[in-house]
């Protein structure tokens, strides 16, 4: 049985301690991966981009053909409330969530108007500062919008990175390198990634195969306002293993340095300081 850190759910107007038993063996996201989820961060007080989330959220219904129920402010009231039931001290995942109770027409297809809506916020301590990663490339491919709706942030898209990363710490590594379906590379499997050569920054252009994370996009604009090139464009994995320094973005972490890709050792560089230092003004600004 799994011991949950403290977790508040908001579910139908009411706040439930714990893992509330919200799903039947009968609800269509159990049986049938019609889940839709967002992930934003509360940490020293602050809450960067939480509007963005929540509007993610419920784009993300929307792309899997269920009824997006929660406007965006609301959303983010529900949260400052729920954020008040934990110590300030904490840093905290903040998952909003939409998933089909029942079938449509057809049974496989999510009935729209069944869609529910819940928000659960649960502690979840940052990597620290000096955290860093070791990367290998995965055999596992990340899906084409003609497989996978990868236009949303779905609970069905993630069994794919989860066995990239099984595979990958089933020999050594944190992380996994994963690429698109044309040998490019797309993402590591929980984060968006990066690369810095010759003082110049390079990440894979969005091309419809990974989530364009909030936090990717807010990592590039911060670095080009400080003045750094950033560039968005297809890149092969040779070029990462020739890299001065690899960084990744995601909420999770936020910003944290890759220190080791296959066999070799690298330094987590000023770059990836810079962009985490320039993300943490943001966030408290």
């Amino acid at each position: 049985m799994s011991t949950w850190s403290e977790t508040w759910t908001w579910y139908e107007g009411e706040w439930y301690s714990g893992n509330p038993p919200i799903m039947g063996p009968r609800t269509h996201a159990a049986w049938l991966g019609s889940s839709v989820f967002d992930g934003a961060r509360y940490f020293e007080g602050v809450m960067p981009d939480l509007d963005l989330h929540c509007q993610r959220v419920n784009d993300s219904a929307d792309a899997l053909g269920m009824k997006a129920t929660f406007e965006v402010g609301k959303m983010m009231e529900l949260t400052k409330d729920g954020v008040n039931k934990f110590s300030p001290d904490k840093q905290i995942y903040i998952k909003p969530m939409y998933w089909a109770e029942a079938d449509g027409p057809g049974v496989i297809a999510a009935d729209p108007e069944s869609t529910r809506f819940c928000l659960c916020l649960f502690d979840a301590p940052m990597a620290p500062k000096e955290a860093a990663a070791s990367v290998t490339l995965s055999p596992f491919r990340r899906p084409t919008m003609e497989t996978m709706p990868v236009n949303a942030k779905a609970g069905c898209l993630y069994p794919n990175n989860a066995r990239a990363m099984v595979e990958a710490k089933s020999r050594g590594f944190d992380n996994a390198v994963v690429l698109d379906m044309l040998g490019n590379v797309a993402e590591l499997t929980s984060a968006n990634l990066f690369m810095a050569k010759d003082g110049e920054v390079h990440t894979p252009a969005p091309n419809g195969t990974f989530l364009n994370g909030l936090t990717r996009q807010r990592v590039i604009h911060l670095l080009r306002t400080a003045g750094y090139k950033v560039h968005e464009r297809t890149i092969g994995y040779p070029e990462f293993l020739e890299a001065d320094e690899i960084f990744s973005t995601g909420n999770y972490n936020k910003v944290s340095p890759v220190n080791r890709i296959e066999t070799r050792d690298i330094q987590p560089g000023p770059i990836a300081a810079k962009a985490r230092e320039l993300y943490w003004e943001f966030a408290h600004a």
